[in-house]
């Protein structure tokens, strides 16, 4: 059953009960406190939020962060349970479409007049910003972007195939990987065994053969894109890849084999940002690794857009109220989405933000350029493993789909993409 059925039939009495007083009647004399929800806990996630809570303080707020660690879901339960209990907190992670279904079940706040304040929407892509004010209002605000489909590739692989340029198209992604292999790269692709790796197999392949088609197919849910022949050429694509990869990683996370990388035991990665911040917080050098946009058929980059934001909740404290406004602040901030961006590798949501000096690395330099390349060129879309273009029932019963395939190496492409229209009209 879609998690967002049952959290509307859980909460549907909840919403009348939290009406509260509006963000904009915060108190200034009110010392800000904040509480606020999220999974990170550790790595680069967990010093960036840190650092961010810490800032909070030096402002003279009070800083009440409870991480969740895992995955989504888990944090989700904790919010449930808070909004049921009437205590949802101040703020919250949430991002994607889930900032417009949560919405519906507990009030949240009008951020209009602080951003429009700090000019905020001026610096916002129009999609991400389309997102984050549902129904016309601003009721979240994205903190970081993340490109899920940057690929990385190991400076020690490529030396062992003597390669020294990352390839542009899928087709010279797949000879690289059959050179790597050739020369003794035991796995040319490196990979985890998470749900949400599965999903990034897919929707790297997808967009990286036909972006209008992963638009189609997996933001519009176009029954006839589905079933069209770009989604058996982007199965078929998956498929060489799970050939490529380590089958022993069952339910690991991608980070778990991040030294085989940097040893060139495995050549090529396909994830977000993120994966420079854990290799920096875990003593790799940036010379150990090269970071370029994923392949794209067309030549021109494709951006599988992540953003990570919060959501506010409506308070009736004015010490939170106070402490909300201050979040909102400082979220906005350039410095902030600087010091941010550098700890865990994302790029800024600020399109002003120069990242030309000290701090910044080639591939974060790089990740910027495919985004202002992809959105020039039509060629920025939502992430649908990183919950960003589906809510998470819709999201779940693809990835499920996704998992099966690069579990299973018996189902062929068009078998596949038979079970994904399935699986998408059985969810909708």
């Amino acid at each position: 059953m879609p998690i967002t059925t049952t959290r509307r039939r859980l909460l549907a009495g909840s919403a009348a009960a939290l009406a509260l007083p509006a963000f904009a009647r915060a108190q200034g004399a009110a010392k800000p406190r904040l509480t606020a929800i999220s999974q990170w806990s550790a790595g680069s996630d967990g010093a960036a939020i840190t650092a961010l809570g810490r800032k909070f303080e030096e402002k003279g707020g009070v800083w009440q962060h409870s991480p969740v660690p895992g995955f989504t879901t888990e944090m989700m339960n904790k919010l449930r349970a808070q909004i049921i209990a009437g205590d949802p907190p101040a703020c919250s992670q949430l991002k994607g479409p889930e900032i417009a279904a949560w919405s519906k079940i507990a009030p949240t706040v009008d951020l209009d007049a602080v951003v429009a304040a700090a000019g905020y929407e001026k610096v916002v892509a129009p999609d991400l910003a389309k997102l984050h004010k549902p129904g016309g209002k601003w009721i979240a605000l994205p903190l970081q972007i993340y490109s899920t489909n940057m690929l990385f590739l190991s400076k020690r692989a490529l030396d062992k195939a003597k390669a020294d340029k990352p390839p542009v198209t899928w087709a010279d992604f797949n000879a690289l990987a059959e050179k790597m292999k050739a020369a003794g790269v035991t796995y040319p692709f490196a990979n985890g065994g998470t749900r949400a790796d599965d999903g990034q197999k897919f929707e790297a392949s997808l967009a990286g053969i036909s972006p209008t088609a992963y638009r189609a197919a997996c933001m519009n849910l176009d029954k006839k894109a589905l079933e069209g022949p770009e989604m058996k050429a982007a199965f078929a694509q998956m498929r060489k890849l799970t050939e490529w990869m380590d089958p022993n990683v069952g339910a690991q996370p991608y980070a778990v084999n991040l030294k085989r990388f940097i040893d060139g035991d495995m050549g090529m990665l396909i994830m977000g940002g993120w994966a420079q911040g854990v290799l920096k917080n875990a003593g790799f050098k940036l010379d150990d690794f090269i970071i370029a946009p994923g392949p794209s058929d067309n030549g021109k980059p494709v951006f599988l857009l992540n953003a990570d934001a919060f959501i506010f909740w409506q308070r009736k404290e004015a010490d939170l109220q106070a402490g909300q406004m201050l979040m909102a602040q400082l979220v906005m901030d350039p410095a902030i989405q600087t010091m941010y961006s550098q700890i865990t590798g994302s790029i800024p949501v600020r399109t002003d933000v120069d990242l030309t000096g000290e701090g910044w690395s080639d591939g974060q330099r790089t990740t910027a350029a495919a985004l202002k390349n992809a959105v020039a060129n039509n060629q920025a879309v939502l992430s649908l493993a990183h919950n960003m273009a589906q809510e998470n029932g819709l999201t779940a019963a693809m990835i499920d789909v996704f998992t099966e395939y690069a579990k299973n190496k018996t189902i062929k492409p068009e078998e596949a993409v038979t079970r994904l229209a399935e699986a998408v009209e059985g969810a909708r």
